[in-house]
């Protein structure tokens, strides 16, 4: 309870600061998109505008959550289910696009953000999901589902909905309420901290720097210009760079001739969060797995997995291992089909070596090319972005001129 009520301290802090931004900053979230086909204004928006908007839009929909509970009428679909369906729209827009551009181009200041948002939205997601009013309200419609006049589609929402609502712990009683509420704010934190180890181990703690061109023997020469080009970026001119990201890696892996060169990046890829540093993520991994065990124990799973497929499809682990084990005996046959095409390669060329995970990519193209007479790289002028655009305009003329 002491921690709840610290995080909003937090949030009421935070909320006043960026009230105060808001009167000489305008913050773009806060008024609808005037842009083609109503998609964000991302050259407008700031790293600054995120976290203001995500305190709004949390304030924002916890008043929509307190209209609905404090409603004097007997619960209905419209007035319970579709009022909270159509709440937190400001959250739900800021978090999408923060999302999103933090997932695929981040950088400190975003992280930075990261880490403040994660305790507020966990907390807020939780302050929801535990309301016991709310749930009540969800409860009484849902039992009454079959003798009122909803449709199919309706039905399946409101049985969707409680059951959610279920298995994220409504029915706890206040004491592990709040000990559910403890587990998500630290799978919360240690989430948060292994994604940034992880993206800080791909983007800056491994690089692999060549300065013998005869070590680029294989590479195509786009590839080779992008390495000369990261190499200039990191002041490294005359040299070539290979980072762990894929568009660096995987050409590297699929035609370099430097089988020791392709084994070193390899294992700077797999390795990641395992070098006893500053950003190793044993722990966090440790950590996790502990607290997930222990979350899902207290809302009655027996495991974590059981947790997690419960509202899927599948259901059960066991069915989950059942569907593997059906596909994995024809998946496995194509595999070592291939693994034995690849060393003939091998052995054919004079290779004195057994077939490792780093020397797949480079012995694939080679499969492949023996196979059927094609390397990827003929392919690739075909998918250029410029190519693309214009045979989809191409098609579209085409279309509307029928």
């Amino acid at each position: 309870m002491k921690k709840l009520v610290l995080l909003i301290s937090m949030a009421i802090l935070l909320m006043n600061t960026a009230m105060s931004q808001d009167k000489t900053t305008p913050n773009p979230f806060y008024s609808e998109y005037t842009t083609p086909f109503k998609i964000p204004p991302f050259d407008q928006i700031q790293t600054s505008h995120y976290l203001p908007a995500i305190i709004k839009g949390i304030a924002e929909q916890q008043a929509e959550i307190d209209a609905i509970v404090n409603n004097p009428a007997a619960p209905t679909f419209e007035n319970t289910i579709m009022a909270y369906e159509n709440s937190g729209k400001l959250l739900t827009k800021v978090s999408s696009v923060f999302g999103s551009l933090n997932g695929a181009n981040t950088n400190p200041e975003m992280q930075a953000v990261a880490r403040k948002m994660a305790p507020l939205t966990t907390t807020h997601r939780d302050n929801i999901s535990l309301n016991d009013k709310l749930f009540q309200r969800i409860k009484t419609i849902y039992l009454n589902r079959d003798k009122s006049n909803l449709d199919v589609d309706q039905k399946r929402v409101v049985e969707k909905y409680y059951s959610d609502f279920v298995r994220n712990g409504a029915e706890l009683n206040a004491a592990d309420k709040d000990k559910l509420r403890d587990l998500n704010q630290k799978l919360s934190v240690n989430g948060i901290k292994f994604g940034e180890n992880l993206l800080a181990e791909t983007n800056t703690n491994f690089n692999l720097v060549i300065d013998n061109p005869k070590d680029l023997d294989g590479l195509p020469k786009d590839i080779i210009e992008a390495a000369a080009t990261t190499a200039k970026e990191m002041k490294l001119t005359g040299k070539w760079v290979f980072t762990l990201q894929k568009p660096s890696m995987l050409p590297f892996l699929q035609f370099s001739k430097n089988r020791s060169l392709r084994e070193k990046l390899y294992r700077g890829y797999f390795e990641r969060g395992n070098n006893n540093n500053a950003f190793d993520n044993k722990e966090s991994i440790l950590n996790i797995t502990n607290l997930r065990a222990e979350r899902a124990v207290l809302l009655g799973f027996k495991s974590h997995a059981d947790y997690v497929i419960s509202n899927n499809m599948a259901k059960t682990p066991a069915n989950v291992y059942e569907f593997l084990e059906n596909i994995m005996v024809p998946a496995q046959k194509a595999a070592m089909k291939d693994r034995d095409g690849m060393q003939k390669i091998i052995d054919k060329e004079g290779g004195k070596f057994k077939l490792a995970s780093w020397d797949w990519w480079f012995y694939a193209e080679k499969l492949r090319k023996a196979k059927y007479n094609l390397e990827e790289s003929e392919i690739k002028p075909y998918f250029a972005l410029g190519t693309i655009l214009k045979n989809r305009r191409s098609n579209l003329i085409s279309h509307w001129a029928m």
